[in-house]
């Protein structure tokens, strides 16, 4: 029995350190394939805001309020899977203490927005702000990682081209360097 709650112990340390460090967690929700997030892990949660214009995609996760998800966490040295652990979605209601709170959290670490004066106002109005909460220990966790790789291919993108480099662009790259 020691030993269990030990790693338990051992394991929410490592969910929270691990979390709090890493810029990116990938979520899966009920929906779709795993998408990177940045977060902020705030009160025992790793939270988020996503879903309105100009932030980051929720809709296609299948998270919902009371839900399950899947979070993955990397390592901030190697970049490589560090743990993953489950989690239950909660989405508080827009203007509430726990909203607020969780909201200027991550007002702090949002970069770049367009409209930072009225940015809480956007979120309240477009956008959905959730914590995930941990429901246990890791289910993956050095010691206890898949025996394959797990990797995915990427998501389809416009960004994306698999058309082969024009012919003249060798020519133009070494002319660069000499200039």
């Amino acid at each position: 029995m020691t030993e269990t709650v030990s790693q338990a112990l051992q394991d929410r340390a490592l969910i929270e350190e691990a979390t709090r460090k890493s810029g990116l967690i990938w979520v899966r929700g009920t929906a779709g394939p795993a998408r990177a997030l940045w977060h902020v892990w705030h009160d025992g949660a790793a939270c988020l805001v996503g879903g309105g214009s100009g932030e980051q995609p929720l809709d296609d996760l299948g998270l919902t309020d009371g839900g399950p998800a899947t979070v993955t966490v990397r390592s901030k040295d190697k970049g490589g899977r560090l743990v993953a652990w489950q989690a239950r979605v909660h989405e508080p209601a827009a203007h509430s203490e726990a909203w607020q709170a969780t909201v200027e959290e991550l007002k702090g670490k949002r970069l770049n927005a367009p409209d930072a004066g009225t940015l809480t106002e956007r979120w309240a109005r477009e956008c959905r702000v959730l914590r995930l909460e941990p429901t246990g220990g890791a289910v993956q966790r050095p010691g206890l990682m898949p025996d394959d790789a797990q990797a995915a291919p990427p998501l389809a993108s416009p960004a994306i081209t698999r058309r082969p480099a024009p012919a003249a662009l060798p020519k133009l790259l070494r002319r660069g360097r000499r200039g």
